[in-house]
């Protein structure tokens, strides 16, 4: 049930990119494919060679991406392919209808009014890009999510809760484990409940800009996604995305233990791990109205209180293979 009248948060900025701080320099563009037009072959497309010599995505309601990645790299900036092209579809405007409304027990939540086909991105994670050591001079926030490809794809990291300036890192958990981590235990946007409920429908051109034609040689390789790959297992997240008052329609959208999202990063405009896109992806045919969610990826026993205690919170996503705690 929608609620009136549409407030919004107190003190949130709606972005429609991810902000930088004055305190990060961001990677230069690198070099891109030499393809005109659209890129149509993937042997000589050199960004196709960093997927493994093909496009991620099949060319059919707009572009679907055919398997998660541990990373995708997609044409950019310099690249010469214009923004129609098959390889650059993360970066178009926002296509669904998707709004923001409340929902009992778990505040804030999304759901789109359109079908949303699997594979089919929806949405990039918005805020402010901070450094992971800048944290503790931040106030608690439950928005918090690092930039950190490799245990993303693999379950283990993702948005970290933050409790008055403690945390355990989920990607510290991992290294103390003997094994891969099995149990991936997810958390919730437990908003705060507001005076006034509400719901606010946001549809809106999400993501990047559209880049201009810019021909220029390539040198992108296999090699090199190789390379990448490697760094992915050794590289601590140093980078995270701030969304507590600064962000987009991905702030909002909740956990749930059986989601119908999943995370995807995404290297377009450089190939610098550290600062990955982070894209929600449709993980299986989304209907109307159906609310969105995704896997927090919080670890066990990952959130700290004041007194050094680890902290317990239940899950409300209703899933039949709830979990049963948040983190």
């Amino acid at each position: 049930m929608i609620d009136h009248p549409p407030i919004a948060p107190a003190g949130f900025k709606y972005t429609k990119s991810v902000q930088v701080t004055e305190s990060i320099t961001v990677p230069p563009s690198a070099y891109g494919c030499s393809c005109r037009g659209q890129c149509t072959d993937p042997k000589s497309c050199s960004c196709a060679q960093l997927n493994g010599s093909d496009f991620p995505y099949v060319c059919i309601d707009g572009g679907r991406l055919i398997e998660p990645k541990d990373v995708l790299f997609e044409c950019g900036p310099k690249c010469s392919c214009g923004p129609n092209c098959i390889n650059r579809v993360s970066q178009r405007q926002l296509r669904y209808q998707l709004e923001v409304y409340r929902v009992d027990n778990k505040g804030w939540a999304v759901r789109s009014w359109d079908f949303i086909p699997s594979g089919a991105p929806v949405c990039e994670y918005a805020g402010i890009l901070r450094r992971n050591d800048e944290l503790d001079n931040v106030s608690e926030n439950d928005y918090i999510f690092d930039i950190d490809c490799w245990h993303t794809m693999k379950g283990i990291g993702g948005r970290k809760k933050r409790q008055h300036d403690r945390s355990i890192p989920t990607s510290d958990l991992a290294e103390k484990e003997d094994h891969e981590l099995t149990e991936s235990i997810a958390t919730s946007d437990l908003a705060e409940k507001e005076d006034h409920k509400l719901t606010e429908s946001i549809a809106t051109s999400d993501l990047a800009e559209k880049e201009d034609d810019k021909p220029t040689e390539s040198i992108a390789t296999s090699d090199l996604a190789e390379k990448e790959d490697d760094k992915l297992t050794e590289i601590e997240s140093e980078f995270c995305i701030d969304a507590g008052s600064c962000g987009n329609v991905a702030r909002f959208i909740n956990h749930s233990c059986e989601p119908n999202l999943f995370v995807q990063c995404v290297l377009s405009s450089h190939h610098d791990v550290r600062f990955a896109r982070i894209v929600l992806v449709a993980a299986d045919n989304i209907r109307p109205m159906q609310e969105l969610t995704y896997d927090y990826g919080y670890a066990l026993d990952s959130v700290v209180g004041p007194d050094g205690k680890i902290k317990q919170a239940p899950c409300f996503c209703g899933a039949s293979q709830c979990r049963g705690r948040l983190y």
